[in-house]
């Protein structure tokens, strides 16, 4: 489950009835959520797991790397998160003779973590409401463009006046589609370390076929460890640099878990469309999903077949591979599911009430073409969602598509200063290009372009003019087109382009076979006109006026911003689906080692295990981690509201104590990140009790073991 803003709303119906339902801001909890929680079941105060003041749950909750979310489990920093949230991370450390990814990795000591390139985690430190500060400063007379320029120089002055001089970083977001405004300060730490991980074939079990699917019987997780200077402040990577020693860190229960038992879900989810209307539904049931399906498996199976025959290539591409893979099966599945519960029929219903309320005398002025004036947009773009999937499908897969573009620009820019200048630009361009060409294998990304251009000119419609002709000629197969251009552009190799560097020529760029089809693509996908706009624009304030007036139409419901990649907090309780014969368990709402080991297929890429776990499994010899029944569980099953970027979230009892890592969902709800579902939506999380199993019995790890807070 991965990350991918359209922010929106939730419905038009209260959400009292469903206590499992809701993405709820920290600051609001009090208010909204604390009687309800204690209710159900929580042990703990709103303070105590929001505080700007004293030390609270909060504080031990991270953002990771920008697209997961992770815990701090230790007074030293160490932190859990998922295997695939560190997957990245993992494989860029990884090599053909030290293959992390493949075989795992535990450091014994400090000395032994690693240090990858680019990672970091981001602590929240607060959040307050500046709505009426903002929004007095816009009207319904104005464009959005307007709108847009006075709110965005507002939001530069509130984040300067919070950020205590570059000390925190602050974000200014909208919510409810600009309706409210909410300020978030964070203070980021750059100096992240692994520090353990399963091998492959624990974190990484059941594959594409397992993926978005119950029963699973995954260890997604992974260890890492935050780093800051003597005095706890972040800093740049040094050997210098001291675990950090937070505010708060989650203890770890492993007591176990029933049917029923509250929990809750802190983590940074990243995106809902919880109030698209039909209209938009269809677009993407329609155009853009299957679009982006199909531009995701061209890649995929051009890549798929350079790191079956090379080890390294796999290492190198492990994680573009990985996340194109899950957005392929995230975006059938909503299709599937979005078709099959008929979601955009239970959408008009909703938007026949709103009309309804729209038309009324009172209304009608200022609500009363909100709907059509949505409808229409959606019906104008319907073919461009459906070519610019397609095109975004092409760009998100390969290498050679948009690189050429951003950085043939720059080198003409480089051509064109004077020798100080160049000098000053140099280190920039030279670090670009390492980054992006390092690994790179050109005989993948050769087919990978060429397969995603054949599909973009014989399906996406109105394509770039550029691709339209050269498909004329070719006949639709871009193979030795791209071979040709590869072979005469100065963008095929870190050496050219360095050579380049050394003796700079602007019209070499301006005329390179890739660059110009770089370029191509780039532009087609920046196009845009006044007409469409025009059409945009209308549709935006249309959107912000549908929420306005839902807001006033129902005014008693108990509503949540949609998620956007800030922190939230969801609750429900442990909840199973109903019994499943591939499940091995008492009761269908977590799974068991036993049944991993009756998944294994020997030397299968998805469903391979090691000798190792196999013999822990028939010997029993679980260590202090079984159930009472003396089953090891491996994932459950609760029934609390997240979406990508939830990844890594850590799930707590009513006490707050940690007893798994939110990991996915079930295929069946996969249309809850437009609706939510009471009966279907369920959070698949790896089991505490499998992690520690992991570490301590399988890794022999005990030196992180005995770093955990571990309450019996």
């Amino acid at each position: 489950m991965k990350r991918i803003t359209f922010i929106l709303l939730l419905s038009v119906v209260s959400l009292a009835a469903w206590a499992d339902e809701g993405m709820w801001f920290l600051m609001h909890l009090k208010r909204l959520n604390e009687a309800d929680m204690q209710k159900k079941g929580l042990q703990l105060t709103a303070e105590e797991i929001y505080s700007i003041n004293n030390s609270s749950i909060k504080d031990a909750i991270v953002q990771f790397n920008g697209g997961c979310t992770a815990e701090i489990v230790s007074k030293t920093g160490l932190v859990f998160t998922n295997h695939h949230c560190g997957y990245g991370a993992i494989a860029e450390l990884s090599t053909p003779e030290k293959d992390y990814l493949t075989n795992g990795f535990w450091a014994q000591n400090y000395q032994e973590e690693l240090k990858p390139k680019s990672l970091y985690v981001r602590f929240f430190v607060r959040m307050d409401d500046v709505s009426k500060r903002i929004l007095g400063l816009v009207n319904n007379s104005m464009s959005e463009k307007e709108r847009e320029q006075i709110i965005n120089k507002e939001i530069a002055k509130i984040e300067q006046e919070n950020s205590e001089g570059g000390k925190y970083v602050v974000s200014v977001r909208p919510f409810y589609n600009g309706n409210e405004y909410y300020y978030f300060v964070y203070q980021d730490y750059t100096d992240v370390r692994l520090v353990g991980t399963p091998p492959n074939s624990i974190g990484k079990f059941g594959g594409d076929t397992d993926n978005w699917e119950w029963p699973r019987h995954t260890g997604d997780f992974s260890v890492f460890r935050v780093y800051g200077d003597k005095d706890g402040n972040p800093a740049a990577y040094s050997t210098e640099n001291v675990p950090l020693k937070p505010k708060y860190s989650l203890p770890i229960s492993i007591k176990g878990i029933k049917e029923g038992d509250f929990s809750m879900i802190l983590g940074y989810p990243g995106r809902t469309n919880r109030w698209m209307n039909a209209a938009g539904i269809d677009q993407n049931v329609k155009f853009a999903y299957p679009a982006w399906v199909e531009a995701s498996k061209a890649g995929m199976d051009a890549m798929k077949k350079h790191m079956d025959q090379h080890q390294e290539v796999k290492l190198n591409y492990a994680s573009t591979y990985s996340g194109v893979a899950n957005y392929w099966k995230n975006r059938q599945g909503m299709i599937d599911a979005l078709t099959k519960h008929g979601t955009a029929a239970t959408k008009r219903k909703q938007e026949k009430r709103f009309q309804k309320w729209a038309n009324r005398p009172e209304n009608k002025e200022l609500y009363g073409q909100v709907l059509p004036t949505i409808n229409a947009y959606y019906a104008a773009t319907n073919a461009k969602a459906r070519h610019d999937n397609y095109l975004t499908g092409l760009l998100r897969s390969s290498s050679l598509a948009a690189i050429p573009s951003s950085l043939g620009n720059g080198l003409i820019q480089y051509s064109q200063e004077n020798e100080a200048k160049r000098q000053e630009m140099r280190p920039r361009l030279e670090a670009y290009i390492t980054n992006n060409y390092e690994k790179m294998y050109l005989p993948l990304e050769k087919d990978v372009l060429a397969s995603e251009l054949n599909l973009y000119t014989a399906k996406a419609g109105d394509v770039a003019p550029y691709f339209a002709t050269m498909a004329s000629k070719n006949q639709g197969n871009f193979s030795a087109d791209i071979d040709a251009a590869v072979e005469k552009s100065l963008f095929k190799s870190m050496e050219s382009l360095h050579t380049f560097l050394d003796n700079p020529d602007a019209a070499t760029v301006e005329n390179d076979p890739l660059f110009q089809l770089s370029s191509a693509l780039m532009q087609k996908y920046r196009e845009t006109s006044p007409e469409l706009e025009k059409e945009k624009d209308a549709f935006q304030t249309a959107q912000r006026l549908y929420v306005k007036g839902v807001l006033e139409m129902d005014p008693k419901g108990k509503y949540y911003p949609d998620a956007n990649s800030t922190l939230r907090l969801t609750y429900g309780s442990i909840r199973a689906l109903p019994k499943d014969k591939r499940n091995d368990a008492k009761v269908n709402n977590y799974t068991t080692l036993t049944g991993t080991i009756a998944k294994y297929i020997p030397g299968d890429e998805e469903f391979d295990l090691s000798e190792k776990l196999i013999e822990l499994e028939k010997n029993k010899d679980y260590g202090r981690y079984a159930d009472k029944a003396g089953h090891l569980p491996v994932n459950f099953l609760s029934d609390q509201d997240i979406t990508g970027g939830n990844s890594g979230s850590p799930v707590l009892n009513a006490k707050g104590e940690l007893i798994g890592i939110a990991f996915d969902g079930n295929i069946e709800a996969m249309a809850g990140d437009v609706i939510f579902d009471p009966k279907l939506q369920r959070t698949i999380s790896v089991d505490i009790r499998y992690v520690l199993f992991i570490i301590d019995k399988y890794a022999g790890a005990k030196n992180i073991i005995n770093e955990l807070t571990i309450v019996d």
